[in-house]
């Protein structure tokens, strides 16, 4: 009987092996449920809500949600702003938000609600920029705050738990009206109530009363050359600024000073043009998403040449050859159980076990 026992644990315990296991196993209302993540367009976003379920969003498909044992999917004609979800996030009340290309979407248990067709615009009664700062009386932070981008629009919206405002972005220099280079691509809060917003042209860091704006010109850059193309951004825990560009690598903000984090480490090929050309192995040059673990590890997802780690001391490169099915990671994200979660280009998601990755949809 103990021995038949062993084998039957055994058994079990074989069948569930890399599989998450949930206490409950709450229903979604959406349109379509499988068993396995069916996305094969990319994995942009990865969140884990207060009640234990995983939502990714993908770069053409919608998002889908999984509750342990199946997938359910929301697109646009579920109400979805747009099928290209970027980041997901929940507020104090547990609805859970997507930030699409489109606009901005809520779920809340039942529906799905497009909040930016409501959204409150106050773009009006800007200060004039002095210096690197300015002010904008409508903008203001509070704890409780949601940011999204603004899709193809210059600026933010903000949730501050009521509603929902569109905040433009102080005055700056348009490159080109028609090439949307100060649409934001990604978003990080920091220390001293500090929040950044990158988007493809500049930085702007908002800490409730002045605004710091890093782009070509503050840095010295000459855009014919090596101009900025940002497409992540985090402050860490130790508050330093990450900068990842399409070209040009990584930058790296301390105090004052800025250092292309990349080019110190020899990680820009001697050849390289510096925008949007394909890189060689062992490079990180196109940086499309960066997160810090719980050790505060920061990570890189380089679009080219595949994940890097920096430990404070050293980078490791981590490839096809350590389990993956390709070297483009669009998303990381580090979950209430400590596990770190990398979505690829080609829909497929894998866990770090800390030497490999093991794929888990």
């Amino acid at each position: 009987m103990y021995l038949l026992l062993m084998l039957v644990l055994n058994i079990s315990c074989a069948k569930n092996k890399g599989k998450l296991q949930e206490s409950k196993a709450p229903e979604f209302s959406g349109s379509i449920q499988t068993d396995t993540l069916t996305f094969t367009s990319g994995i942009r976003a990865i969140f884990q809500d207060s009640k234990g379920n995983y939502w990714f969003g993908s770069l053409q498909e919608g998002v889908a949600v999984y509750n342990g044992h199946t997938f359910t999917y929301f697109t646009n004609t579920d109400g979805l702003s747009d099928n290209q979800v970027l980041a997901i996030r929940e507020d104090k009340e547990g609805v859970i938000w997507f930030d699409t290309q489109m606009g901005v979407s809520s779920y809340d248990g039942s529906s799905i609600t497009n909040q930016t067709d409501a959204a409150i615009v106050t773009s009006q009664n800007m200060v004039p920029m002095q210096g690197n700062e300015s002010f904008q009386e409508e903008w203001m932070k509070s704890k409780n705050d949601l940011w999204f981008g603004a899709g193809v629009k210059e600026g933010v919206y903000r949730f501050d738990g009521q509603e929902l405002q569109y905040l433009a972005f102080p005055p700056h220099k348009v490159l080109n009206p028609n090439d949307n280079l100060f649409a934001v691509t990604s978003i990080s809060e920091g220390k001293h109530n500090r929040i950044w917003f990158g988007t493809y042209a500049g930085v702007f860091g908002y800490n409730d009363s002045t605004f710091t704006v890093i782009n070509d010109a503050t840095l010295g850059f000459d855009r014919t050359i090596a101009p900025l193309h940002i497409r992540s951004i985090l402050e860490d825990s130790k508050g330093r600024l990450w900068i990842g560009n399409n070209g040009i690598g990584v930058l790296l903000k301390e105090g004052d000073s800025i250092i292309n984090f990349s080019e110190k480490n020899n990680l820009i090929h001697p050849t390289s043009e510096r925008k949007g050309d394909a890189s060689l192995p062992g490079t990180l040059e196109h940086v499309f998403t960066i997160a810090e673990d719980s050790k505060g590890t920061i990570w890189f997802g380089d679009r080219d040449a595949g994940i890097w780690k920096y430990d404070g001391v050293k980078m490791t490169n981590y490839t096809k050859k350590y389990g993956l099915t390709n070297d483009t990671a669009l998303a990381i994200f580090e979950d209430a159980h400590g596990k770190l979660w990398f979505g690829m280009q080609d829909g497929n998601v894998y866990i770090f076990n800390g030497n490999t990755f093991e794929k888990q949809f």
